[in-house]
């Protein structure tokens, strides 16, 4: 589902150690919400399989993205795969940016500092990732914009139903959320109502946001 940066979800559920069950039962549920973009990261020895599984059943109807893609060689993977987009708590080399550029696949790395930023906007990065955003505080995108004007920000860590717009009014154009928008222990068990449910109170929480 190959998607334009201004198409892309605001909201981004980062599914982190899950095996396919369990991501396929959050997938299910997300089909039919306004959130349609979700991270599946490379922390497993099979994630790059779930990943591909998911691209192939639930390309069409969800963005879907790799996490924690470290170098070239798993970036270079989860392209392939057929991927939307890739994260990284750290930055991109200028290559790793042009690879994302010259097969559409939205980038994201990770920063934590303004240098970092800049450097990452500098070099083409698509959307940088400031993580941990709990450590830096929702006054850091506020703060941040006083020199360098809006920027494509993305709040990753920490972030949940109860501050989420807090980050958003601050600047915030993005949130990845891993366990603040779902119990784990319904994803463990792929529950399926319950999921569907918080995704649902979720989604009244940022209404307008």
């Amino acid at each position: 589902m190959k998607q334009r940066l201004t198409d892309f979800s605001k909201v981004i559920v980062i599914l982190r150690g899950y095996n396919y069950q369990q991501v396929e039962a959050v997938v299910e549920v997300m089909k039919n919400s306004k959130i349609n973009a979700v991270e599946i990261t490379l922390n497993r020895g099979d994630s790059k399989t779930i990943i591909k599984k998911i691209v192939q059943k639930y390309g069409q109807e969800i963005s879907v993205g790799a996490g924690t893609v470290l170098n070239e060689a798993d970036l270079k993977d989860v392209v392939n795969i057929g991927v939307d987009f890739v994260l990284a708590p750290n930055m991109f080399s200028k290559k790793m940016l042009e690879f994302c550029r010259e097969h559409q696949v939205i980038s994201v790395p990770g920063a934590y500092s303004p240098t970092e930023i800049y450097q990452s906007i500098k070099d083409g990065a698509d959307i940088v990732k400031v993580f941990p955003a709990d450590i830096v505080g929702s006054k850091f995108f506020k703060d941040i914009r006083a020199p360098f004007g809006e920027l494509p920000l993305m709040a990753v860590g920490g972030i949940n139903i109860q501050n989420v717009r807090e980050y958003f009014l601050a600047g915030a154009k993005y949130v990845g959320i891993a366990s603040g928008i779902f119990q784990t222990e319904d994803i463990v068990n792929s529950n399926k109502d319950s999921l569907k449910n918080s995704l649902k109170n979720f989604e009244e929480k940022i209404e307008g946001a």
